[in-house]
């Protein structure tokens, strides 16, 4: 029997113990979006390569570096914007808008005649990119139960190492005979899913509950086999607004977690956009043809897949603190190992912990941050601290290009980047333990 509660209260609490098909639809929902996305990020370091030899563009390395930072300047935008919106008319709305939005534009980059024209859509793409990861967070959350909070979100966010795998994959099969625009223009293929996406995929009842659509929450609830979230808190204000968003984020109470997650999640992103799109050319730079540069693409994305399920389960049992902090650490010690020569095994072992100790350790750090917060401002919060961290991910590529052309030795790229993950471990190891929650 679903409890209604009145309007007027505060603090909506999560789905209590949903049913597993419930889970899964939503989860399946969201690793496939998700999964689209990582494609369409993942695609520049694929390409990035073929568009340093397109004679018809010419680019300089720190050009390059540019046009890979303008979906992510969208998607430092499209985080807090549609974060906050998915409150105000609902979540599962705008993941579905988002989708739609970044995979039409990857089309339009596909044809774009100038760097200028492809840098506008990419842009326009990264709106909708940046929105995806704030709400299928709170989806995710809110419809796990709390003791596999953290595995289900790994399993949600390998999705992202998956799609940034497969556009690996096909940039190794087709980019020799076809060229990068092909590469590009198969982000288009999203749009034949999101019908059946929208089918499966409920609204939040958080969401519901926190707008006052009881009626509507009451009969989705009875329709899911769930109870209604409910209200804890008393309060006046029936609406969540990104003034209260901004008042509960830095808080007296939260203001040190946020500024742990968001220097910790800015390293992790500014590491995952930079090796993302430069570990391909760094390697080829470094004596290696191009299909090994792109293999090394292929383990660090699957490592990241495979060890965020791993890492996500490790999390649950001895504390997402602890074990994203020995993550970055070892990440670190990956990635200044990789300065030195080595054989393609030791180079695969060096890159599969190198994913493990960014992509892996940022997705499961961005799943605790999406619990963190109360559930009413979940994914504003989220979107929030993910937009600071998208300054992160706009600098990875731009430094990585600055480095490439400035006449440092290849060495300088690892030092810089190993120094960063340190720095996202040093901060994890600050975060404060919220009462009630795991450490």
């Amino acid at each position: 029997m679903s409890t209604v509660t009145a309007k007027g209260a505060g603090t909506i609490a999560g789905v209590a113990n949903p049913p597993a098909r419930v889970t899964a639809r939503v989860l399946f929902v969201c690793w496939l979006a998700i999964l689209f996305e990582g494609y369409d990020v993942g695609v520049m370091g694929a390409i990035l390569p073929s568009m340093a030899e397109d004679k018809a563009w010419n680019l300089s390395p720190l050009q390059l570096g540019a046009l890979s930072s303008y979906a992510l300047l969208g998607m430092f935008f499209g985080a807090f914007v549609i974060g906050t919106l998915s409150e105000l008319i609902g979540r599962r709305r705008m993941l579905l808008v988002c989708v739609t939005t970044f995979s039409l534009t990857m089309g339009g980059a596909a044809w774009a005649p100038t760097p200028e024209w492809f840098g506008f859509f990419r842009f326009i793409g990264g709106l909708g990119l940046g929105g995806v990861i704030p709400v299928a967070a709170a989806l995710t959350i809110e419809y796990s139960a709390q003791h596999r909070r953290s595995f289900n979100y790994g399993i949600m966010y390998s999705g992202y190492s998956i799609g940034i795998l497969t556009a690996a994959a096909i940039a190794m099969w087709l980019i020799q005979e076809h060229g990068w625009r092909t590469v590009v223009g198969l982000g288009l293929i999203p749009l034949v899913a999101i019908l059946p996406m929208a089918r499966a995929l409920p609204e939040s009842l958080e969401y519901l509950v926190g707008r006052g659509r009881l009626q509507d929450a009451d009969h989705l609830s009875k329709k899911l086999g769930v109870s209604l979230p409910v209200r804890k808190e008393q309060s006046s204000t029936q609406h969540t607004g990104w003034r209260q968003v901004l008042a509960e984020v830095f808080s007296r109470q939260n203001l040190r977690a946020t500024v742990c997650f968001w220097i910790a999640l800015f390293c992790g992103l500014l590491l995952i956009y930079a090796l993302n799109t430069w570990l391909p050319s760094i390697m080829r730079r470094n004596g290696y043809d191009l299909g090994s540069s792109l293999s090394l693409l292929i383990v660090f994305s699957l490592s990241s897949a495979i060890g965020g399920m791993f890492l996500g389960k490790a999390a649950d049992r001895f504390g997402v603190r602890l074990m994203v902090g020995i993550f970055y650490l070892l990440g670190a010690m990956a990635i200044f190992a990789l300065m030195w020569q080595h054989s393609m095994i030791i180079n695969y072992v060096l890159v599969a912990v190198a994913g493990l100790g960014t992509i892996s350790a940022s997705l499961i750090l961005t799943g605790h941050l999406a619990s963190y917060y109360p559930s009413n401002v979940r994914a504003a919060a989220t979107g929030w601290g993910l937009s600071f961290s998208r300054l992160g991910a706009m600098t990875g590529p731009m430094l990585g290009g600055y480095v490439a052309g400035s006449g440092l030795g290849i060495e300088w790229n690892f030092v810089t980047f190993a120094a960063i993950a340190l720095v996202a471990a040093v901060a994890v190891s600050l975060l404060p333990r919220r009462s009630g929650q795991p450490k």
